[in-house]
């Protein structure tokens, strides 16, 4: 059920329930989910309280390192799902005769063919793209936003680089991108995980300069 607006009337309680809503947001946000919330406010609570901690160090010291280490062994199995996935995606897609696939290993299908010139790794490049992972879903579009994006050739990923120095001014082509021509072993800001194949729907509209 919902707090009533009313819940916190002073200024102090509504920016401690701010600073509270914070705090929740960057713990959702942890690798680790299984935060046991009543611990987490007795712990905020000791802190805020100048009391001694109810956990021993070294048994914090213990825990955390306990849970660093799970956290990374699911990281690394979901990276190998993810880089087995994305493989198995890229090697079906080649077999289709419309699909190019470059020395690098980029794969691209033309939608649209455009007569303009193309632009060098110097050049700065207005596009409309729509992102998705393999299954489709979406992570970024400016299509979507109703917006085109503007950057330099050489300040995207590898993909992008290399495909816009092939597409001529009004081309449309999509971009099966492996995860070492997207962002890599790190993904992107938690919006991309690491070892994520991407395909782009990419237009060139115009070299700015």
């Amino acid at each position: 059920m919902r707090m009533s607006d009313n819940q916190f009337e002073t200024i102090e309680q509504r920016v401690s329930y701010g600073v509270g809503r914070q705090l929740g947001d960057q713990l959702v946000a942890n690798p680790f989910k299984d935060f046991d919330v009543t611990a987490v406010q007795a712990g905020l609570a000791d802190a805020m309280n100048k009391a001694d901690s109810q956990v021993s160090e070294q048994d914090l010291n213990e825990a955390f390192g306990v849970i660093s280490q799970k956290i990374q062994a699911q990281e690394a199995e979901a990276a190998k799902e993810l880089t087995k996935a994305g493989e198995a995606y890229l090697e079906e897609n080649a077999k289709r005769d419309e699909v190019t696939v470059t020395d690098s290993g980029l794969q691209y299908e033309v939608l649209t063919t455009g007569e303009g010139d193309k632009p060098t790794a110097e050049s700065t490049v207005r596009t409309h793209y729509h992102g998705t992972f393999i299954d489709g879903n979406i992570f970024d579009s400016s299509v979507d936003r109703g917006q085109p994006a503007e950057f330099p050739v050489a300040g995207v990923i590898p993909g992008w680089t290399e495909a816009l120095q092939l597409m001529p001014v009004g081309s449309k082509w999509r971009l099966h991108v492996p995860y070492n021509l997207a962002y890599g072993e790190q993904g992107s800001q938690g919006a991309i995980p690491p070892y994520s194949t991407l395909v782009f729907d990419v237009e060139l509209i115009a070299i700015v300069s």
